[in-house]
């Protein structure tokens, strides 16, 4: 394993990205959120993803040279357009949007078409939250999972993330996938060989299945069963329907370097605690619950284990296997 800071990190991503033909805003924005989500200990939203990312920039997946713009607004509503590029740019760009409308007119719905693979959906909405703003965020993603009563995949795993802030203390930050399990888990299996729990994933048939390898050409399932199923559809909707992005099953899967540009969709909506009960009020109540959580033995608050890994990170840095750096050094090199 190799220890770096996570200067060094950032530093990494950057170049390698660049490399692969990013823009310096693209490539800088793209680098910082990875960096965030490794120090965070989401691996999988981490730098990881930057071979990826290189390969979708090489091979016209992703528009390198591609700058965010506003296409439509109105108040509080605003649409931000990817044109194809890494997500990164265009979300930074919607956040920055949905916090001054939020605070302008209390509440705050900020839309990104054309876009990419967004990564860890809690790091955005924790930014807002430090503002003193209660954020969610959602993102559609290749299909992955059908819709209740389906067999084959037309909805993507989703991801659903929340934020709410505190006083005095860091915000509290949820950020999931609607699938039963993530799909590297399944991955992990099949290459070892070992089975999977029933009801996490349908066959290419879509019949329910244990194996491993016969999930990997199928459907993964939402969580909670028909529930989860209709949750990943309002998501697929927010982000598709008001954005005019695409559907999963119109974007070409992740996991292949080649392939369609996906042209996906991101939402923020975001709200001003001070619009309604107030921000006072909004503090006390937060508190009241969390004490009333944590008063339970075993008890843990959201995102807690994330700070505390984010929050070591910054002090000793994080670790990255020796053959990914290897690869972007290569890859900064180029």
């Amino acid at each position: 394993m190799m220890r770096l800071s996570l200067t060094e990190a950032e530093s990494l991503a950057r170049a390698a990205l660049a490399g692969a033909g990013a823009s310096p805003e693209m490539a800088a924005a793209t680098a910082r959120a990875l960096a965030a989500a490794e120090a965070a200990g989401q691996a999988g939203h981490g730098l990881s993803r930057v071979p990826q990312y290189a390969a979708f920039l090489k091979n016209g997946r992703a528009d390198g040279a591609a700058m965010p713009r506003i296409v439509n607004e109105r108040g509080g509503a605003v649409l931000v357009d990817a044109r194809h590029g890494l997500a990164y740019p265009a979300l930074a760009l919607a956040e920055r949007e949905a916090a001054w409308r939020a605070r302008a007119h209390g509440v705050a719905f900020a839309g990104v078409t054309n876009s990419h693979h967004s990564g860890a959906m809690g790091l955005p909405v924790a930014r807002l939250a430090d503002q003193g703003l209660v954020a969610l965020a959602f993102t559609n993603s290749p299909a992955a999972m059908p819709v209740p009563g389906g067999r084959r995949p037309l909805m993507g795993t989703n991801p659903v993330a929340a934020a709410f802030p505190r006083r005095g203390a860091p915000p509290i930050v949820i950020d999931m996938a609607l699938s039963e399990v993530a799909r590297g888990k399944i991955m992990v299996a099949a290459k070892e060989g070992r089975p999977i729990p029933e009801g996490w994933a349908l066959d290419a048939e879509g019949r329910p299945t244990t194996d491993a390898k016969a999930a990997l050409s199928g459907a993964m399932l939402a969580m909670g069963g028909t529930k989860g199923a209709l949750l990943a559809m309002v998501v697929e909707l927010l982000c598709v329907a008001m954005t005019g992005a695409a559907f999963g099953f119109e974007a070409d899967s992740f996991f292949e370097d080649e392939g369609n540009r996906p042209r996906l969709g991101q939402a923020l909506l975001v709200v001003d605690p001070g619009a309604l009960a107030g921000a006072d009020v909004f503090a006390q109540r937060m508190e009241a619950f969390l004490g009333a959580m944590t008063a339970e033995e075993g008890v843990r608050l959201p995102g807690s284990r994330r700070d505390a890994l984010s929050a070591r990170a910054a002090t000793e840095g994080i670790e990255i296997p020796d053959a990914l750096h290897q690869r972007l050094k290569a890859l900064a090199a180029a």
